[in-house]
């Protein structure tokens, strides 16, 4: 159960300040019209009431490149490299706080990833309560984190002149150490279930079909040849697994330096989208068509994750379906598969939406342009150099 207290907005830069004095801070900032978590030196900067970020904040949990170990070629030196900066994420929304949760759990089961979990303990997460839909492709409603107070290690929720803060963990607690938070009294119950009342009215299931039966829904369609038509619009471009927040493919690659004698080894993020990505040893691709790619994206997200997790690989927060050039989204797969099983073919509307709005160079630029300023350049960039099979 949570402590509740309450923090003026007046005193949220001061607040910032005291944090920084320990910790890097990193918020959501205004870049080329679009929105990205960077580090922020006052609250000015932040943009708490932002609708959603180009790319996740997993880049500081889970970065897009890093050097796991470095070596010598004749094995008389191994050692691992572990870099971590006690970090505060300040405004995180919910999805992406269940998207931790997830990592959490990916990253510390069997061989626990040594990498992950020290960062993972210099990572405090302040998340936001979001007052209305991002975009129009979130469903986050659906998928049960629209609104998760107790999840973060504090969590804000803007209730006119003050925030309500929910405190979680010892670490949030830590975080509100000599500041002019106050207790939260009886009077502001009622404000806060109004605040909350009202948010709730915003948002709509956008699903067709209740989350619990996803699972199966996915189980019954493996074969149904709406796969093949969401297959056959993919571009390949890899941009719904650049911006999801619980995508967690690598690739590593080790490096040898010119004299042959060090090398390090590096990890990147990849995606399942590639076409190389399934390629093995003796040229064997076993997931060499598109649809057989996408279809496999949309299971791991709705069932393969929670059979071996127990959460769901889907946050619902419409990143994918927002950055998609062809509008392969998953309010519209999914709802067309459901439709499909109960006898009433409805198809997806990816291409033929696309037609309609008869995309523009701006457009397209407009769409991929907010991904590419928040991707480092050390990223997994081969995506979008293969060729679609």
């Amino acid at each position: 159960m949570s402590d509740l207290k309450t923090i003026p907005k007046s005193a949220l830069n001061e607040w910032v300040q005291r944090l920084r004095r320990r910790f890097r801070v990193v918020g959501p900032k205004p870049k080329n019209g679009q929105f990205v978590f960077a580090e922020i030196e006052t609250a000015v900067e932040m943009a708490l009431d932002y609708p959603t970020t180009c790319v996740p904040p997993k880049k500081y949990l889970f970065p897009q490149q890093e050097t796991l170990l470095r070596y010598h070629l004749d094995g008389s030196h191994i050692q691992a490299v572990i870099e971590t900066e006690p970090t505060v994420i300040f405004g995180i929304h919910t999805c992406d706080v269940q998207a931790t949760r997830l990592f959490d759990q990916i990253f510390s089961q069997g061989f626990a990833d040594q990498h992950y979990r020290a960062r993972r303990e210099d990572i405090y997460l302040i998340s936001i309560e979001c007052m209305s839909p991002c975009t129009e492709h979130a469903y986050c409603h659906d998928m049960g984190t629209s609104h998760l107070p107790e999840a973060a290690d504090l969590h804000l929720t803007d209730v006119g002149h003050m925030y309500v803060v929910h405190v979680n963990t010892p670490k949030g607690e830590s975080l509100l150490a000599d500041t002019l938070a106050e207790p939260f009294t009886a009077d502001w119950q009622p404000i806060y279930d109004r605040v909350i009342a009202k948010k709730m009215e915003a948002f709509e299931k956008r699903l067709d079909f209740d989350v619990t039966e996803l699972k199966e829904l996915l189980h019954d369609g493996y074969r149904s040849p709406l796969w093949q038509n969401v297959g056959d619009d993919c571009l390949v471009c890899g941009m719904c697994t650049q911006v999801c927040p619980t995508c967690v493919c690598f690739n590593m690659v080790d490096e040898a330096d010119l004299t042959q004698t060090e090398g390090q080894r590096t990890r990147t993020w990849d995606s399942c989208q590639a076409t190389t990505f399934a390629l093995v040893a003796g040229g064997h691709n076993f997931r060499e068509a598109r649809m057989s790619r996408q279809r496999h994206r949309f299971m791991r997200k709705g069932k393969y994750m929670h059979d071996a997790y127990g959460l769901l690989g889907c946050v619902g927060c419409g990143r994918c379906g927002s950055t998609c050039l062809v509008n392969i989204t998953p309010i519209n797969v999914l709802n067309a598969l459901y439709h499909e099983q109960q006898g009433e073919p409805k198809v997806p509307e990816t291409q033929e939406m696309v037609h309609e709005m008869e995309l523009s160079y701006e457009d397209v630029t407009a769409r991929s342009a907010g991904v590419a300023v928040d991707l480092h350049a050390g990223a997994s960039q081969n995506n979008g150099r293969t060729l679609p099979h």
